[in-house]
């Protein structure tokens, strides 16, 4: 019973590192992710600030905004399947959650039925203590 009881403490504490590793790794991701949207908003500031100021041809300025459009769709993909990324590992992040709370109830159980059975067996000990002393009472008021 011992065994089990560290054998679920050390599941339990690896499961925990697990999630405290995916939980970092989430906030360096979402860290990252603001410094991109922060540069991105910058370079398109910049490349938009850059077409008002210069006087391009029509044809030029068409050319310039498909391929802006196509960097902020490119962005804006990105950005989703980093989303999606990120609720990947929320999901993972919330079913080792569960996990933990099912390790722990299921090592209180186990306490809680291992307390009960020590109980039970310290008071067939003492039972039995009791009926020896008793015995060995007779058998030397017998001799």
């Amino acid at each position: 019973v011992a065994m089990e009881t560290m054998s679920l403490e050390h599941q339990i504490q690896s499961v925990q590192r697990h999630i405290a590793f995916l939980k970092k790794e989430q906030m360096e991701l979402l860290h990252d992710l603001h410094l991109e949207i922060l540069r991105l908003q910058k370079h398109c500031s910049e490349l938009t600030h850059d077409l008002e100021i210069k006087e391009l041809e029509a044809r030029q300025q068409d050319v310039l905004d498909r391929e802006l459009e196509e960097k902020c769709r490119a962005m804006e993909a990105q950005l989703q399947e980093k989303e999606k990324d990120n609720l990947e590992l929320r999901k993972e992040l919330q079913h080792k959650e569960t996990l933990v709370a099912a390790l722990r109830s299921s090592l209180r159980n186990k306490e809680r039925r291992f307390l009960e059975e020590l109980k039970r067996r310290s008071h067939r000990v003492t039972i039995l203590d009791t009926e020896l002393q008793k015995q060995t009472e007779a058998a030397a008021y017998l001799s």
